[in-house]
């Protein structure tokens, strides 16, 4: 496992103009982040313990997978953990449950409601989390003359949230309450 994190580091490195680099586990002769990254902007190092964070990668950071009896690293890192996608078809199958398609990057999902006079400036607070189905029961009822809209959200194995969606014009829906 060590020599795929020094492999990262590397790369992160190679971003900011530094040589290729071996060692007795590993050798890289060359790297290139191609338009997946942004190179402008440098806030995905860190420091402390380090972090590195991969915005997005356009193709493999590799071209063939690397191993060893230690490890083994595929071509690239988004097949594994692919960000989250908007979750589809959110709809009531009875009076009272809501359900939706399955998102293929989910680890959980987050449920947010309010009440439908606060639209179109808000999108809703978390209401529920941390679901682990593709289905929800409303047990509460809202008061009379008023009514509540919901938005469901896929939260990956990284624990990054996916979008509420977008609005008509294209600009995507704010989350100013995400769920924890």
């Amino acid at each position: 496992m060590r020599a795929a994190v020094a492999l990262v580091l590397t790369l992160g490195a190679t971003i900011e103009g530094g040589a290729a680099q071996t060692s007795a586990s590993y050798h890289l002769t060359d790297a290139l982040m191609n338009s997946g990254g942004d190179p402008r902007d440098a806030s995905f190092m860190a420091s402390s313990s380090y972090r590195v964070r991969l915005d997005a990668i356009g193709q493999g950071v590799i071209g063939s997978g690397l191993a060893s009896t230690g490890f083994h690293m595929n071509a690239g890192f988004a097949g594994d953990y692919p960000p989250p996608g908007e979750v589809l078809n959110v709809k009531w199958s009875t009076t009272s449950t809501l359900v939706w398609d399955p998102e293929k990057s989910v680890g959980q999902y987050e449920l947010y409601r309010d009440l439908i006079s606060t639209l179109p400036g808000g999108f809703g607070g978390c209401d529920q989390s941390a679901l682990a189905t593709e289905s929800w029961t409303e047990t509460a009822s809202p008061a009379v003359g008023t009514g509540w809209f919901y938005f469901v959200t896929a939260r990956n194995l990284l624990a990054e949230e996916g979008t509420k969606g977008f609005r008509s014009n294209g600009v995507e829906r704010s989350n100013l309450s995400p769920c924890p």
